[in-house]
């Protein structure tokens, strides 16, 4: 089998936003500080990491949703820059985002809802060609057409999230950035949407970026895993590789407080609490942002923040003592 070419390229993205600081003056909130990545077509690229760690900002920024700060974004082998490429790239590429309560209008029927990506995009000759587009969307996310009529209030989350799904598939994307769909459902109803994601890779052919904190979901649908901790890119691999051989102290950490089924392996699993707070992102470390809680920091992590190495095939972390 051939190598699969990228789809996506991102190249030392970063997104500062200005905080006000007392009377005209601003400090810089570095949300997404120099992350550079690729996700391959047909794969899922996970991304983990506490509240607060710029996944989501990444995951908005790469849209186009915020302008980037610095950076580049590579789509298909275009680079994303002015009003046509974001424009052209906006049909490709589209976001399922975490709250399926605030991301729905109450007052749009879910007909309205799935069909205004058609609308706006012109995607249609006639009035019957998009209520049969809006059908065949309902009928791929499991969603009766009876409920075509009604509204997003009147439905549970879990079907809320399906409507999401649905208008985020309208404009037949290639590329779908999914931020946290599952962290605002019911254990037993995430199972069913991430299983459902993993359907629709199969049969359309999609490539997603799968933002989450919950690993064990991650590990489930990801091929690699990316892991970030206050703005930075520290690690990323192969979904299965991270997991049984994380490298750097934070995903160790990470990987500890995962519950695990078997009481008896729990019982003999160590879990590694990490001393101190989370450093502010606007009063950021020198070096590197996690060294003020890391248990192998040394002088020189202090100095700079180490750069991203292969370690084994496909496997990079940013650490200078592994």
């Amino acid at each position: 089998m051939s190598e699969s070419k990228n789809l996506l390229e991102v190249k030392h993205l970063k997104q500062y936003f200005d905080v006000p600081n007392g009377f005209m003056s601003t400090l810089k909130l570095k949300a997404v500080d120099d992350v550079t990545f690729d996700i391959k077509e047909g794969e899922t690229l996970g991304m983990v990491g506490e509240s607060g760690c710029g996944k989501t900002t990444v995951g908005r920024t790469i849209l186009h949703l915020y302008k980037p700060t610095d950076g580049e974004v590579w789509f298909d082998g275009q680079l994303i820059k002015d009003k046509k490429s974001i424009a052209d790239f906006r049909k490709k590429a589209q976001m399922v985002f975490q709250d399926p309560y605030s991301s729905l209008d109450p007052r749009m029927t879910v007909s309205d809802i799935i069909g205004e990506p058609l609308d706006v995009h012109k995607l249609y000759q006639n009035k019957k060609e998009r209520e049969e587009k809006i059908q065949y969307l309902m009928d791929l996310v499991g969603l009766p057409n009876e409920h075509a009529t009604r509204y997003a209030h009147e439905f549970s989350g879990g079907q809320r999230q399906r409507i999401g799904i649905a208008r985020a598939l309208a404009v037949d994307p290639k590329f779908i950035v999914c931020d946290e769909p599952v962290s605002a459902l019911d254990v037993s109803i995430q199972a069913q949407v991430v299983n459902m994601f993993e359907d629709l890779q199969k049969k359309l052919g999609l490539t997603y970026l799968f933002i989450a904190h919950d690993l064990l979901v991650v590990k489930h649908i990801s091929t690699r895993i990316a892991v970030m901790y206050l703005g930075k890119l520290i690690e990323i691999g192969p979904a299965n590789e991270l997991y049984h051989n994380p490298i750097h102290p934070y995903t160790v950490s990470l990987l500890s407080a995962v519950p695990v089924p078997d009481p008896k392996i729990a019982r003999a699993n160590q879990r590694i609490h990490l001393s101190g707070d989370v450093p502010s992102p606007l009063h950021m470390p020198s070096g590197c942002p996690f060294r003020t809680r890391c248990p192998r920091a040394t002088e020189k992590c202090a100095e700079s923040m180490p750069e991203l190495r292969e370690m084994s095939s496909g496997h990079m972390v940013a650490c200078h003592n592994v």
